[in-house]
């Protein structure tokens, strides 16, 4: 069994240790020039993903409305009630900065790209997964920061009503705009979706890049320790399995879902959107220091469910195709 190897990743780690020793980049401009790039690149990323968007596609995949509303669900209710169970042993400042990054993570939409060749792989329902993956984003817009709000000060977000004039200037508006001229330029977005891919990689990058700076700048590692992330570590694949196996026996035995669209359900339900994530972050952490901890659980929630997905992907188009 080969597995395809992730550029991505090792570019993420690229930008980490390029963040630690150079980090006054990021300051260029007062961090001024890195500010108006990546505000542009996130404007372009969602400009580009409402073009992609058919609104024939959404009408059609609203037909299955069972498999999506769980899927939303499982995205949006599951992971955060499990994580806010673990929210009355939060005590100290460390405890709190550890939660609200899994709790960031948990409130996040689910990833479009991968969760869609993943269920391609494993002989799934991909309109579904289509479907699914695009419309978390969208609802992700509205939920996240909503989600994020019980427990974010104001003072964290630089007052929530500039975190929603900045989603609304920089996701919203631009989503909106691409919807509008799909039907000219969705051909276009489709063909070159490869390239496009790329750029949302290359823009996410940019922010990961920023995003560790402030924080290696700040000296906010040195005051974590080992401990500390090694707890990350663990956390984030107890997260990934205890999710993976709730919604493998609610889609199975009480949902009672057909195999594709069980897969559809288990690889959108289960995975979260770095893209998105990155993007949020920028708001919701804006002029926080830690906000390269803050996103830490999502860049590794990332490299694991791609790893661990892409190989039980494999294997039941592997028992697909020998049935």
């Amino acid at each position: 069994m080969k597995l395809k190897f992730d550029g991505f990743i090792i570019a993420l780690i690229f930008m980490i240790i390029l963040a630690y020793i150079f980090p006054d980049i990021a300051a260029y401009m007062d961090g001024q020039f890195l500010e108006i790039i990546t505000s542009v690149g996130v404007a372009l990323v969602f400009f580009f993903y409402g073009l992609k968007l058919s609104f024939n596609e959404i009408k059609h995949g609203m037909k299955n409305w069972k498999l999506h509303l769980s899927v939303q669900l499982f995205t949006f209710a599951l992971f955060p009630l499990l994580v806010l169970l673990f929210r009355p042993f939060v005590h100290t400042e460390t405890q709190e900065q550890f939660w609200l990054s899994f709790y960031f993570l948990a409130a996040l939409p689910s990833t479009v790209t991968s969760s869609v060749v993943m269920v391609s792989i494993a002989k799934g329902n991909v309109p579904a997964a289509i479907f699914n993956a695009s419309i978390s984003g969208l609802i992700g817009v509205a939920v996240t920061p909503l989600l994020m709000h019980f427990f974010l000060e104001v003072e964290e977000v630089n007052v929530f009503a500039e975190l929603y004039l900045g989603l609304l200037f920089e996701v919203i508006l631009p989503v909106i705009f691409g919807l509008i001229i799909q039907p000219y330029w969705g051909k276009w977005a489709h063909k070159y979706s490869k390239a496009l891919s790329n750029f949302d990689k290359g823009v996410v990058l940019l922010i990961v890049y920023g995003s560790f700076s402030e924080s290696f700048m700040n000296d906010i590692f040195n005051t974590i320790g080992t401990t500390y992330l090694l707890s990350l570590f663990a956390g984030v694949i107890v997260l990934f399995f205890t999710v993976y196996l709730i919604i493998l026996i609610l889609v199975r035995y009480v949902l009672k879902f057909n195999r594709e669209d069980r897969i559809s359900a288990l690889f959108c339900g289960s995975k979260k959107s770095l893209t998105h994530g990155s993007v949020f972050s920028k708001f919701l952490f804006a002029n926080n220091p830690k906000m390269g901890l803050f996103i830490l659980p999502l860049m590794i929630y990332h490299a694991f469910q791609i790893f661990v997905v892409t190989i039980i992907a494999q294997r039941l188009g592997k028992q697909k195709d020998e049935n």
